[in-house]
């Protein structure tokens, strides 16, 4: 009988022993994560500097631009608008931090819930948006890993739409360029988003994660992330002049090691590219290993058909905004184009091409198929403080467009040296531009 229970005793404590060996072991490999690095020719995808390139890292909360390109790709397709509201559901709420903290139940609108991913980078609003696209975060997940694979990221897999800690949640170095080269190629007109300093919300700010931003040079994005078990990671976009870099850190001992160590890779990288003028964005960074042929995503999703709008409360909220399903349902009365302008905040439906001068030179930044959208893209375009928009006025152009009424985003008031100066400083900024002459 003894030697039972003295056999017992050493086997407990054996296994004891085991339990903490691996334990120990679990944590020392979470103590120092993979580091891995590059730098990509933003316009030709051509590698300038790898080190672990297709090493499987963690991507933390790198894993919100995917995030991020889902909702870029819903507003597309016109089943969201920035005004589209999510709510927050009791799993949403209990994230851990970093968070909003929002109550369940409560809504936020799509564009605060973008603004909090790319600033506060908020674990609580990934799981809103994943819940409110796609019903349940695990559908979401499914759908970033298939859109990872569409854009040619090869070796990334996601299982949950903030980047919180979850085995079997990896990338590598090299997809994540990519992932930073489709999400600038592909929607333009939602990428300056990346550039905001900071987000304000219920009268509180939140600073953006990204020291780069307004430190070195030619920085307009895109995003960090921290886990224990992937270190600290930086995805980055550098502009200057003809020069347009990817650079990408993962698995650093420390954000200030990780920015120094970007930096100085970027800065490097530079003095190796040739002088480019092309406008291009390129699709991959380099080719990953075991692409064959990257299927392409299509262009312009279609419109889906109207649905009711979800009750409040209700997890469904992925339905159209009530002024989406207005303009879906409603029948174009004229096929004949159409052209009105109005200046940005006028209550007035004035007839006029340009109306801060109809003999000045115009630019134009997008058109849109609501409104709204227009006036906040030529609102949050005139936030960025460029000299060259100082005193131009800016308006919207509705016209139709096989049957569907769009709105043209615009400022006034230009010759044609400002014009042409003013789009060449949007672009070095990701926003979209060209010029039109008088009654263009």
């Amino acid at each position: 009988m003894v030697h039972k229970v003295v056999g017992r005793t050493i086997a407990a404590l054996l296994l004891g022993s085991l339990i903490a060996v691996l334990a120990s072991a679990n944590e020392s490999a979470f103590a120092k994560p993979r580091f891995a690095a590059i730098a990509v020719d933003a316009k030709t995808g051509k590698i300038l500097f790898s080190r672990n390139a297709d090493s499987h890292c963690y991507p933390a909360s790198l894993t919100k631009i995917m995030t991020l390109y889902v909702v870029f790709q819903e507003l597309q397709a016109g089943r969201l608008t920035l005004k589209s509201r999510f709510v927050v559901s009791k799993r949403a709420a209990s994230m851990q931090p970093s968070k909003l903290g929002l109550k369940p139940g409560s809504t936020i609108r799509v564009e605060d819930a973008i603004k909090a991913l790319v600033t506060k980078s908020a674990n609580d609003i990934a799981v809103t948006v994943a819940e409110g696209i796609s019903k349940t975060e695990s559908a979401f997940a499914q759908r970033m890993t298939r859109t990872a694979r569409y854009l040619g990221m090869t070796r990334t897999r996601f299982q949950n739409a903030s980047g919180l800690p979850n085995g079997r949640q990896v990338t590598t170095a090299r997809d994540m360029a990519t992932l930073g080269l489709r999400i600038q190629r592909d929607f333009p007109q939602y990428y300056p988003y990346f550039k905001l300093s900071k987000f304000t919300y219920k009268g509180r700010s939140y600073g953006n994660h990204n020291r780069l931003l307004g430190r070195y040079k030619g920085t307009d994005g895109i995003k960090t992330g921290y886990t224990r078990a992937s270190g600290y990671n930086l995805v980055s976009s550098v502009k200057r002049g003809n020069h347009h870099l990817i650079g990408v850190v993962m698995g650093a001992k420390s954000g200030r090691t990780r920015n120094s160590y970007m930096m100085s890779m970027l800065t490097r990288a530079d003095k190796r590219l040739p002088r480019n003028r092309a406008r291009t964005i390129a699709e991959l960074a380099g080719k990953p290993p075991g692409l064959k042929k990257a299927p392409k995503l299509p262009a312009k999703p279609p419109l889906p058909t109207p649905k009711p709008m979800a009750a409040p409360g209700s997890s469904a909220t992925d339905a159209p905004a009530p002024e989406q399903i207005t303009a879906l349902i409603q029948p174009i009365a004229s096929t004949k184009p159409q052209v009105l302008a109005t200046p940005v905040g006028s209550k007035t439906d004035e007839p006029s091409t340009n109306p801060a001068d109809p003999s000045s030179w115009s630019i134009q930044i997008g058109a849109f198929s609501d409104e709204d959208e227009a006036k906040r893209r030529l609102n949050f375009t005139q936030s960025m403080g460029l000299a060259q928009l100082s005193g131009k006025k800016p308006f919207t152009v509705a016209f139709y467009k096989n049957k569907k009424l769009l709105y043209r985003a615009r400022f006034g008031g230009f010759n044609q040296a400002e014009a042409r100066k003013t789009c060449r400083a949007l672009k070095q900024n990701s926003i979209s531009c060209y010029t039109l002459a008088p009654n263009g």
